[in-house]
């Protein structure tokens, strides 16, 4: 199949190395607003360069993946959907979730798959863990916690348009609870502090937050999440039942020491980097949507997925600003 990329920055080159490498892949169509970027991954990869979007469509692809920055999104989905070509698209689908909802309509009733790029559904551990769930293997669930620590907060410049912590980074945990436990989140109640570099408070932000979300089995899931986080990247997840508990993320790069006398673990040099931690699960969500582009499988993570983990977000930063706990059925109304 031929794939289009729009955006080749960071993740954008990455997905173009990746999607290089997969037998399903014969050639690729790239493009970025940045001549030099282009053509630096069409010599790297032997791509062919177009000069815009419609280029790229033009180009007679089969699918399209967007890498472009977060307000391209919502124009790009639709005009691939438009087209009739199936898009991977990174998170967010866009940068508010009434931008988010606008685009699910323009796209709703056409049979053209979108899938959003929450990596952790690929990543072998949450997968081991969301079966482990679906099986039973735990008993009824009582308690989830899910962390995402970074080793340091990104520029000052990226925080003010981020639009928060929880739209940001804590969206990640509230989308891989939902689809490791296969429970819809009704309640929040969250709570930030300011311990580190100030440009994020004076963007009215937080840098450390604490959440407890309630299920609509009455589960409760406490999500983590920092900006500072010294020894390194720390994704985990805990999930505790009534006959078993289990954890992903508990290996030997997990970012924490043991001060248990005699107690080696973790042994070895803890994940500093998102990419280094979730390489592998990035490879297989790009495998994931060249099967969907072949219509062998439906989109693994909807608009409507990302959606959801972004009412969790609206309700977990209007619990913080307003210090009281919030319904998602109370975001949703506003």
């Amino acid at each position: 199949m031929r794939i289009g990329i729009l955006g080749l920055g960071r993740i954008g080159a990455f997905h173009a190395e990746t999607l290089s490498g997969l037998d399903a892949v014969e050639s690729l169509v790239v493009s970025d607003p940045f001549a030099d970027a282009a053509k630096a991954a069409a010599e790297r990869f032997g791509a062919q360069v177009a000069d815009s979007p419609e280029a790229v469509l033009a180009a007679g692809v089969d699918g399209v993946v967007v890498a472009a920055a977060t307000d391209a999104h919502p124009e790009l989905i639709v005009a691939c959907v438009e087209a009739g070509v199936p898009v991977f698209c990174e998170k967010p689908v866009a940068r508010t979730i009434a931008e988010g909802v606008e685009v699910l309509k323009a796209v709703a009733g056409r049979d053209v798959p979108v899938q959003i790029g929450f990596n952790r559904r690929f990543d072998a551990g949450f997968v081991a863990a969301r079966a482990a769930v679906r099986s039973g293997e735990l008993g009824t669930l009582h308690t989830v916690r899910s962390t995402t620590l970074d080793p340091a907060p990104p520029p000052a410049a990226y925080v003010a348009a981020s639009g928060g912590i929880f739209r940001d980074c804590s969206v990640h945990d509230f989308d891989i609870i939902r689809w490791v436990t296969g429970r819809e989140v009704t309640e929040v109640y969250a709570a930030g502090g300011n311990r580190g570099a100030a440009y994020i408070k004076e963007a009215g932000d937080a840098d450390t937050t604490g959440a407890v979300l309630t299920l609509d089995d009455g589960t409760l899931a406490v999500v983590s999440n920092s900006r500072h986080n010294g020894r390194g990247y720390d994704v985990r997840m805990e999930i505790h039942g009534f006959t078993d508990s289990i954890a992903v993320g508990l290996e030997d790069k997990l970012p924490l020491r043991s001060v248990e006398p005699g107690v080696t673990f973790p042994a070895g040099v803890p994940h500093d980097f998102f990419m280094d931690r979730f390489t592998d699960a990035y490879r297989a969500e790009l495998h994931a949507f060249t099967e969907v582009v072949a219509g062998s499988r439906p989109s693994p993570c909807t608009i409507e997925d990302a959606l959801e983990a972004g009412w969790i977000a609206e309700a977990c930063t209007l619990s913080l600003h307003e210090h009281r706990p919030v319904t998602l059925e109370e975001v949703r109304r506003a």
